[in-house]
């Protein structure tokens, strides 16, 4: 069980951020110059840069790490308007909810076994 606490919200995280990364490369359409392609690419791409940020503080600091996925989540749905005009945003913003969730779990839990060993 504490490998699965372990891996599961790192391989959550992992397949999310490639999902949204797939939806950058709808960048490289149109007839703009390859620079405004790579920019426009680049720009599509800094929500996933800011939660590959969050993975890599979590893998370190699990307790943390899923504070930041939970608040990362919360202003996603406040900032597309998930409840109101956009219900299938969840379908990005979910994963890493339940990522901060299990992450936090996952350091409260390790944390106990690490008190009770010593």
């Amino acid at each position: 069980m504490a490998k699965f606490l372990y891996w599961t919200p790192r391989i959550l995280t992992i397949i999310s951020l490639v999902f949204m990364t797939m939806f950058s490369f709808d960048a490289f359409g149109g007839d703009v110059s390859f620079g405004m392609k790579i920019l426009g690419f680049l720009e599509h791409n800094i929500p996933v840069i800011i939660l590959a940020a969050f993975l890599i503080i979590a893998w370190k600091w699990e307790l943390a790490g899923g504070v930041l996925f939970i608040l990362g989540s919360v202003s996603g749905t406040i900032f597309f308007n998930s409840f109101s005009g956009n219900p299938a945003s969840l379908i990005v913003i979910t994963p890493f909810l339940v990522s901060g969730i299990l992450f936090i779990i996952s350091g409260i839990t390790f944390r106990k076994n690490s008190v009770s060993r010593n």
